[in-house]
């Protein structure tokens, strides 16, 4: 009887962590500026925050974009999570920074994200978007 209930916790266990997507690493700075952008459009913010720099600049600019996001009304969030990237440009000052002016299919004002890349990872440098 205990064998049972072993198994059936077992593939509960299993069920419930096979939900939640693994996050990869990004290869460079486009893609980190890419799945980030992509996070916050989609209302992802576990995905942003895996691609933000961690600092508490950092972390306060996302928690505050997300609030953002969570006051707009069902049609806003939807024409976010909708929305297309468009890349107008990438520049790469040296072999560790990206900077990345992109604007979106539903709002076409330029925007910009500074990438740089930290122990072998590419994140974005939220702060430094709010800087330029």
């Amino acid at each position: 009887m205990k064998a049972k209930y072993i198994v059936l916790l077992g593939f509960i266990f299993v069920a419930c962590n096979s939900k939640q997507p693994s996050l990869l690493p990004a290869e460079n700075g486009l893609d980190a500026g890419r799945e980030f952008i992509d996070g916050c459009l989609k209302g992802d913010f576990i995905k942003a925050h895996f691609y933000v720099l961690p600092d508490a600049t950092n972390e306060q600019l996302l928690k505050t974009t997300e609030a953002s996001y969570r006051e707009k009304d069902k049609e806003g969030r939807q024409e976010l999570r909708t929305a297309s990237i468009n890349i107008q440009s990438v520049q790469e000052p040296n072999d560790s920074t990206v900077a990345l002016n992109y604007s979106l299919s539903s709002d076409t004002a330029s925007k910009y994200l500074h990438i740089i890349k930290r122990d072998a990872k590419w994140l974005v440098d939220y702060k430094k978007t709010f800087n330029q």
